[in-house]
């Protein structure tokens, strides 16, 4: 006769809590339900090792099967079964688990045991309406029947079952349009199939279902088929997998159409254990740059599927990187779907980012080639991450970063520039601008050139916003040469220099009066050799960087200091001496000119192009008027 008991712990509100509440997507109760049967299992077979009580299995299985006409769902297997005081004890208080007490009766704690918390059984609620549980363990004599409607009791009664095991059949709710829930998916092929896959395709016993094949005529035929792989590709040795299978799994597992560019199969062992397979994509995806793209590592807990993108595992300066991490030393919270933020998911990313770091730099040193590729593809966002967080990671990634120079058509390192500069030279020098290019044919080139010093070349946005944060590199400052002083002339040209502007003042102050606002001064330049004119940019903000902020909203008041600086040996500056003197009216145009020209040269829009057209026909027909 059939008994009937009240669950324990305020049984109905709490019960409520854990179908309601936990579990943020209804398809876990599958993961969970498999788990407790792969639980199961593993108990079964440790314990016929060491108890002639309990019988080992020829071949241990879960089975699904499923029937859409009275909306069941069952999962079977042939693990240890349970005893009328265990349904009681384990089914009837909720968050009794007797995979823990277990596991922590074991001296040996060598066996997976994925339940933890003694919940993952009551998930099936959520999509069922009633569940019934045909069970038989080797320490009773007959076999149990429990049910339930996942309400405020539950029924146990006799059940004659002669094999071991556990039936559990789950009768799925209605469907609710009004809520979308659509609880019928849970009973096609399909769906089982697509479940099974994502979250327990590496349980490490046989998940077995009847499926149904159409052949040519049309003809049906069912045949059992085994949803899942079992063992993870990542647990296997390395020396094992062949360079094709990991790219097949990489391919299926990250819906990449490419092979990686880069795999680190990584294997850590002692206070932390886990397995770790990573992947460089060989291109970014189109929306990485974005705030839609999402970083992540998938997360499993010993061989069951957690998480997709869990982002503690990887910092944003490794965000291009896809991969997994298998553990089971996470500590994760009671409905498997959260980690707990501990100390051991810190280190395991702690030690991912060294691993990253570590594979990197081999790369960078041993295989330049395949570096050249990654770091077209991702090198701007390695940039990101020595200026994120203030310069936090910047000792970690200044070695990795390239630029093209003046010298080199190639990527060269930061190390590589240090190696190959002047003895004497106390800065790392550097120009700005949208290509190499653009960059050589700049006016404040001609110096560096004549001095025969390398300048590192930025193309990148984010360039001189890193560089900010760095600030200098094996104790020796960034320079740019497009702004403040030059430090390279020697002391016979800054004396000369000075005795020209001395010479020339009235002329410079009347080109600064005609300019008004637009620049902070006008000098004679000494980094000017062939070029006439150019603009540079006091110390603080640069003229690149003026341009990057104005982009953006609200900032269109940003100003970088200009400094207008004029080549004193150039015929250009002859004749706006000539003109200074004979024609001091028609200065201001020319200075208006010559402004111009500079802001054209660095690659600025002028903001009247009419009058600067006007201006410049003016001069010329006064010139052919002279």
């Amino acid at each position: 006769m059939a008994k009937t008991r009240q669950f324990k712990t305020e049984s109905k509100k709490l019960l409520n809590l854990m179908i309601n509440s936990i579990y943020t997507h209804k398809e876990i109760f599958l993961r969970e339900l498999i788990s407790n049967a792969s639980d199961a299992i593993d108990k079964r077979h440790f314990l016929s090792l060491t108890e002639e009580a309990v019988p080992s299995a020829d071949t241990y299985e879960i089975f699904l099967s499923h029937d859409p006409e009275k909306r069941t769902l069952t999962i079977k297997d042939n693990g240890i079964g349970l005893t009328e005081d265990e349904l009681i004890h384990n089914l009837g208080t909720i968050a009794e688990s007797g995979s823990k007490a277990f596991l922590e009766k074991l001296e040996k704690k060598d066996i997976d045991i994925i339940g933890q918390f003694g919940v993952g059984f009551y998930s099936a609620f959520m999509v069922a309406k009633k569940v019934e549980i045909f069970t038989r363990s080797p320490y009773a004599d007959t076999g149990y029947r429990w049910v339930s409607s996942g309400e405020s009791n539950y029924k146990i009664d006799t059940f004659e079952k002669e094999d071991i095991g556990t039936i559990i059949q789950l009768y799925l709710r209605d469907d609710d349009d009004e809520n979308d829930e659509n609880y019928s998916d849970y009973l096609e092929e399909w769906t089982l199939k697509r479940l099974v896959k994502k979250y327990s395709d590496y349980v490490r016993y046989p998940i077995k279902m009847a499926v149904t094949k159409t052949d040519d005529d049309d003809k049906e035929t069912t045949e059992i088929e085994t949803l899942n792989s079992m063992i993870p590709i990542w647990k296997r040795p390395k020396k094992d997998i062949k360079e094709e299978e990991i790219n097949a799994f990489y391919k299926r597992q990250f819906n990449d159409f490419e092979d990686p560019l880069h795999t680190i199969h990584t294997r850590v062992e002692g206070m932390l254990t886990y397995t770790a397979m990573l992947f460089i994509p060989k291109r970014p995806p189109h929306d990485f740059y974005t705030d839609k793209f999402e970083k992540g590592l998938q997360l499993y807990s010993k061989g069951v599927f957690i998480q997709d993108k869990n982002k503690d595992l990887i910092g944003d300066h490794y965000r291009f990187m896809k991969g997994l991490v298998d553990s089971a030393d996470l500590s994760l919270n009671i409905s498997r779907e959260m980690l707990q933020h501990d100390r051991q998911l810190k280190k395991i990313a702690a030690h991912i980012e060294k691993k990253i770091t570590s594979e990197l730099e081999k790369m960078l040193k041993n295989d330049r080639e395949k570096y050249i590729e990654f770091y077209q593809a991702y090198g701007t966002n390695l940039k990101y991450g020595i200026y994120d967080q203030f310069g936090a990671k910047k000792e970690l990634l200044q070695d990795l970063i390239l630029f093209k120079t003046n010298k080199s058509d190639e990527y060269i390192s930061l190390k590589d520039y240090i190696d190959r500069k002047q003895d004497d030279q106390k800065a790392l020098y550097y120009a700005t601008g949208k290509t190499k290019a653009h960059i050589e044919s700049l006016p404040q080139m001609d110096l560096v050139k004549e001095k025969d010093i390398e300048v590192l070349f930025f193309t990148d946005d984010i360039d001189e916003f890193m560089v900010q944060i760095m600030q200098t590199y094996e104790d020796l400052p960034f320079k740019s040469v497009q702004q403040g002083e030059s430090d390279l002339l020697d002391e016979d040209n800054k004396n000369t220099l000075i005795e020209q502007e001395k010479t020339h003042k009235k002329l410079l102050k009347a080109i600064k009066k005609a300019l008004k606002d637009d620049v902070k001064d006008v000098k004679l330049s000494g980094r000017l050799k062939t070029s006439p004119v150019c603009l540079v940019s006091g110390e603080g903000l640069s003229l690149e960087m003026e341009k990057i902020l104005k982009q953006m909203p609200n900032q269109s008041e940003i100003k970088a200091d200009k400094i207008l600086e004029i080549n004193p040996d150039h015929d250009l500056f002859l004749a706006l001496s000539a003109v200074f003197e004979n024609q001091p009216e028609s200065l201001d145009d020319y200075a208006s000119l010559l402004y111009h020209q500079a802001l054209l040269i660095e690659g600025y829009p002028i903001d009247d192009p009419v009058a600067f057209s006007n201006r410049m026909v003016k001069l010329m027909v006064q010139a052919s008027k002279r």
